[in-house]
């Protein structure tokens, strides 16, 4: 089920490691894992968030760019789709993350290790009680 919880984050998002943990919290095993997987989707949400409002503030910025003089070359595609190129490749990022988190996490738990995510295992281990 630990491995079940990391395995299926990657197809199905924050569901997956949410049912596990309810299901499946007698066992410490499982709950910290699946823990695990339901704060990294925590946190990519919060993150995509603040990407999107990033992505619109950045487009209503260079709105004035649009408004230039006849004779003058228009700035405006040129920061409008570099921006968003920018946010594009930090998504895919998170996507990507998403992915090797997903993959590594779920051999690991398949072995028996109890290795705990960079930023918030601590937190997993606390909410658990590890």
């Amino acid at each position: 089920m630990a491995m079940l919880s990391h395995l299926l984050m990657i197809f199905a998002g924050f569901i997956p490691p949410l049912v596990i943990y309810l299901v499946k919290r007698d066992s410490k095993f499982v709950a910290f894992h699946a823990m695990q997987g339901l704060l990294w989707h925590v946190v990519m949400v919060i993150l995509y968030f603040l990407g999107f409002i990033a992505l619109m503030v950045s487009m209503f910025l260079t709105l004035p760019l649009a408004a230039h003089k006849p004779d003058a070359p228009n700035p405006f595609p040129i920061a409008f789709f570099g921006f968003f190129a920018v946010f594009w490749i930090l998504f895919f990022g998170m996507w990507v993350a998403n992915l090797i988190l997903g993959i590594v996490y779920c051999i690991k738990a398949n072995r028996g290790e109890w290795p705990a995510y960079p930023l918030f295992g601590r937190l997993a281990r606390r909410i658990v009680g590890v």
